[in-house]
């Protein structure tokens, strides 16, 4: 299957999370996709490009069972992103790329936010 552009109205989601996640695209302001501004592996900030997933799994454990908010806490930029579809000088998300998450979750995208628009 094609790989996909993500764009504004993408959704991602934390292995540990309880609830999927806007992004948030905050390293580009000039490029569209779908009419939506397009994302980079940049847009990986907690609150600001990776809104919290309802509650952890592994921080409502460690708190013996009490409900705990899933923020992002990522280690980096999304990996390994487009070889080939830069945006500003940085590459494209695409549906494939992870981000990190440092209390022990891996970010994934759940939805592209547009119709089908093949990358590489």
């Amino acid at each position: 299957m094609p790989l996909q552009v993500i764009n504004q109205l993408g959704m991602c989601y934390c292995s540990m999370g309880a609830m999927p996640a806007p992004i948030i695209v905050t390293s580009n302001q000039t490029v569209f996709c779908s009419s939506q501004l397009a994302a980079t592996i940049m847009d990986f900030a907690p609150i600001a490009n990776i809104t919290p997933f309802g509650a952890c799994a592994t921080l409502t454990a460690a708190a013996s069972g009490v409900p705990t908010p899933c923020v992002p806490a990522t280690t980096g930029p999304w990996s390994p992103g487009s070889p080939t579809n830069t945006i500003q000088g940085f590459p494209n998300l695409r549906d494939c790329d992870v981000l990190t998450c440092a209390v022990g979750g891996v970010i994934m995208i759940q939805f592209a936010g547009q119709a089908q628009v093949d990358v590489d």
